[in-house]
């Protein structure tokens, strides 16, 4: 006679003894009713601690770039070609940075109610300051040019170096970013 095999034995006999969750299986509205929340928090706190995050990026980045660190610099100042034009340019003095100064002087100059021949006389001052300004800012450009290439060699040369020289002589020194890194008269070798 064949005997069937032994069937394992069932919990059916055991006792229950409160093993289990203790509750009923949440249905899956109330799952995804618990797992529902904004995607941005909108507690006064996390608003504040997010203003404070973003305005200490910020600083950090205004920071690094007056410094001059390659990270923050916007990429119209990246690279060692355009490093090497700042250093150059903050080096010397050029007549392009009292550009301004000198047409705040004409302005008052042309307030004086004394007579129209100083108001006259001080635009004639300035347009010849300016034609002055423009011809040192045309003369840089071509010395950038030439100077950087001797140094990173003709045919490596960035576009735009002369323009970028002579825009940077433009702006008043302590306005300038980033920072000047060289003291004047300190042209970089």
């Amino acid at each position: 006679m064949a005997t069937s095999p032994v069937s394992p034995p069932t919990n059916d006999d055991a006792e229950t003894t409160g093993v289990g969750k203790g509750r009923a299986t949440p249905t899956r509205a109330e799952q995804e009713a618990a797992r529902r929340r904004p995607l941005v928090a909108n507690t006064k706190e996390a608003k504040a601690a997010a203003r404070a995050e973003l305005n200490e990026r910020r600083n950090r980045a205004q920071a690094g770039m007056a410094a001059g660190e390659e990270k923050y610099l916007p990429v119209r100042d990246k690279g060692p070609q355009r490093r090497w034009v700042r250093d150059y340019v903050d080096a010397g003095w050029h007549p392009a940075e009292f550009v301004m100064a000198v047409m705040v002087l004409v302005i008052l100059a042309s307030l004086v109610p004394a007579e129209l021949a100083i108001a006259f006389y001080a635009y004639l001052v300035m347009m010849a300051y300016l034609i002055i300004a423009i011809g040192g800012m045309i003369l840089l450009a071509f010395r950038v040019k030439r100077k950087a290439g001797e140094k990173f060699g003709k045919d490596r040369l960035e576009r735009g170096l002369g323009w970028y020289a002579a825009m940077r002589a433009l702006q008043m020194r302590f306005m300038r970013l980033p920072k000047p890194q060289v003291k004047r008269g300190q042209y970089p070798a």
